[in-house]
């Protein structure tokens, strides 16, 4: 009999399916000599400190360095303490029983760094010893598993990936336990997360909006001039940017009677576009905030639910690329797309005989092939799935065709003694970029086509405008941007051997960044406005509090993946970097103790209930410290944070100043006073209205 362990029971259940292990019992399947099983993700994890008998935030108890660190069961939040899962317990319990019943183990969690951590720390809690065997797949569609299961991989062929998980996970405990600690320790008030990923995530989003706030923005003036030839319509722009408005419109002036422009330089070059490489996640998730406003997570939750209805391979890829022993597969592939309607106009002007083989590397294979569609076509999907699944199957017509060529001409003219340029591009063969019909991205000045010019040409003016602009600050993060960041943290670095060896590796992994964002909104340290990710009071204090210390280094964070890769890649010893680890929590919690958190000046204001105590003004609430008396003010209303000074006219004055931009529950955005009445009961008041209790 062999035991199975899937990470997830849909997962279970199809594995079951395909091996004949049809008979259900409670939390797995048997049959066939198969008794097939599922984790419910990380049923196991590393123990808190309580379980050290380290309870409560005690200066002297840090650093905290487990020596063994110690594994439990998952625990959830009851009341204020952490109790352990019963529905972990139970399926734990449910393993363990099965195991005992087999010979030996085949794993099929998911194929990747976080799926080996996952059934690893399930066999080392359990202190099992049985054999156990790799089943390693990149997509659920039934020829896959088969294939899988045909060829099945030694257990200890990913004993790399294990240390490399088990060193993350480590790594992660003992800096965001004792960081975070230290710094809630030092404010004197209040719990403050820090996190070896999160915080240097946190910090690139502060730096940015900063930059962006404190920029001044300049006026500046250029001179347009529009003209016509062989009716066609082009556009020239100055040179020269004036400061002052009415040096360009005497300049104006004098150009328009002068009434002509000279063509005094001109230079052709043939650029060539090559096709862009199959979508790793991080890639899906930028191109899916851009073009659908979706979110990382959201985009890797559809992706998830598109790879386990087995539409597509497994989506936690960090991998561009195919094996050269898949190529072979993908004509058949691209022959299936003609039966969905909204690929079959695109499918029909990929070039069959003359598929581009980039996309085939074996070097470049990581853990998984870049994402592909799979052979099953899908016939009824949301409309969310509609849109990623799309994406992915015209990123894979766009990768299997050839170059876009383009000629690119740049000219210069010359009026009234002051220089203009114009660009022009002229489409040579559309190669990848007519799948889409799409010849320039859309954050590129846009190209036009242009008349046949030579210099010493003479074009006439047919008008001639002064634009008005302004210098534009570094842009706000959107998702799409913040993943890009996080991806190519390694350039941050200064040192240029240490850059180039850090070339491809980031801050967190494909599979962990969308969670890493989620993280620093739960914590209430970033927020949403529009598609920008701007920085809350919490996160700009946690921010000034630890911008120049080494938990938010970026490079340094970068480094800790390019030693996790190297791990899970045995070139690099896991004992000699958890000792890296445990030196590199102990210098940082010393730095956090030392380190205060910039305090709001917080007004001193008597409960308008009980009139008796002092009110506490916290991050998301102000409340009476009498139990009994229980006042309570969130400071988050319809979404608008209310300032302390908001608080304070509240309770002093019985109303606060107009709000504006709060959301109803409806999504409409109104303005309106918060106003307090004798009860200490608060409500809206809008403009020439009566109140409306909220």
């Amino acid at each position: 009999m062999k035991a199975i362990i899937a990470e997830k029971p849909s997962v279970a259940r199809e594995i079951a399916t395909l091996l004949g292990a049809t008979e259900k019992r409670d939390g797995y399947l048997t049959g066939n000599g198969y008794e097939v099983t599922w984790a419910l993700g990380h049923l196991v994890g590393l123990a808190m400190p309580e379980d050290y008998g380290v309870s409560g935030f005690q200066r002297e108890a840090l650093p905290i360095l487990p020596n063994p660190f110690l594994l439990t069961v998952r625990k959830i939040k009851k009341d204020k303490s952490y109790v352990p899962d019963n529905g972990a317990l139970k399926q734990l319990n449910i393993i363990e029983q099965v195991i005992g019943r087999c010979d030996s183990i085949i794993v099929a969690t998911d194929a990747g760094r976080e799926g080996e951590l996952i059934f690893r720390y399930i066999y080392e809690y359990l202190k099992c010893r049985k054999p156990f065997e790799r089943l390693w797949i990149s997509s659920l569609t039934e020829k896959a598993i088969k294939q899988g299961f045909d060829n099945l991989k030694a257990g200890s062929d990913f004993d790399g990936l294990y240390r490399a998980g088990q060193g993350r996970s480590k790594a992660d405990w003992l800096v965001g336990i004792n960081a975070s600690q230290a710094l809630s320790i030092s404010a004197g008030r209040g719990v403050y997360s820090l996190g070896r990923v999160q915080t240097p995530t946190l910090a690139l989003i502060c730096k940015r909006y900063l930059e962006n706030k404190d920029f001044a923005v300049k006026k500046y003036f250029q001179i347009q001039l529009e003209h016509r030839k062989e009716f066609t319509d082009f556009k020239s722009l100055s040179k020269t940017k004036w400061d002052d408005r009415k040096l360009a419109d005497d300049t104006l002036k004098s150009i328009q009677r002068n009434g002509t422009a000279t063509v005094t330089a001109m230079e052709t070059k043939t650029v060539t576009e090559q096709p862009p490489l199959l979508f790793d996640l991080t890639g899906l998730q930028k191109e899916a905030n851009k073009r659908a406003s979706y979110t990382a997570e959201e985009t890797l939750n559809i992706a998830q639910s598109l790879y386990e209805k087995k539409f597509i391979t497994y989506p936690r890829t960090g991998s561009k690329y195919i094996p050269e022993d898949m190529w072979s597969e993908i004509p058949a592939l691209v022959r299936n797309l003609e039966a969905r309607a909204s690929c079959k106009k695109a499918v029909g002007k990929v070039k069959w005989g003359r598929f581009n083989k980039r996309i085939v590397n074996d070097v470049k294979v990581t853990d998984h092939h870049g994402l592909l569609i799979t052979e099953k076509i899908p016939s009824e999907l949301t409309a969310h799935e509609n849109v990623i699944y799309d994406m992915i199957a015209y990123r894979l017509l766009e990768a299997l065709s050839s170059a876009c060529t383009k000629e690119i001409t740049d000219i210069g003219l010359q009026a009234f003694h002051y220089d203009f340029t114009l660009k022009g591009c002229k489409i040579i063969e559309a190669g990848w970029r007519g799948i889409k019909g799409k010849f320039t991205d859309e954050d590129s000045d846009p190209v036009q086509e242009l008349p046949e010019l030579k210099v010493g040409d003479e074009l006439k003016i047919k008008v001639a405008s002064v634009l008005e602009k302004i210098t534009k600050p570094p842009v706000l993060y959107t998702e799409a941007g913040l993943l890009s960041a996080m991806e190519n943290a390694g350039k941050e670095i200064d040192n240029e051997d240490e850059r180039k060896a850090l070339k491809d590796i980031g801050i967190g992994t494909p599979a962990t960044r969308a969670s890493i964002i989620e993280t620093l909104f739960k914590r209430d340290y970033i927020r949403r406005e529009k598609k920008s990710l701007i920085p809350t009071h919490k996160g700009l204090q946690v921010y000034g509090a630890v911008k120049d210390k080494k938990i938010a280094d970026v490079a340094m964070t970068a480094e800790w993946e390019m030693a996790l890769q190297k791990i899970e890649n045995n070139d690099a010893n896991a004992d000699a970097f958890h000792r890296d680890m445990e030196t590199y929590a102990t210098f940082i919690t010393r730095e956090l103790l030392d380190t205060g958190i910039a305090k709001e000046k917080q007004p001193e204001l008597t409960c308008p209930k009980c009139k008796s105590r002092q009110l506490l003004v916290w991050n998301k609430v102000v409340k009476c410290p009498d139990e009994a008396c229980g006042w309570l003010q969130f400071r988050i209303v319809c979404g608008v944070p209310l300032s302390v000074a908001d608080i304070e006219s509240l309770v002093t004055k019985g109303k606060t100043n107009l709000i504006k931009g709060m959301k109803s529950n409806s999504g409409n955005k109104f303005n309106a006073y918060i106003v307090m009445n004798d009860k200490a009961e608060t409500s809206f008041e809008f403009e020439n209205r009566k109140p409306k209790r909220k």
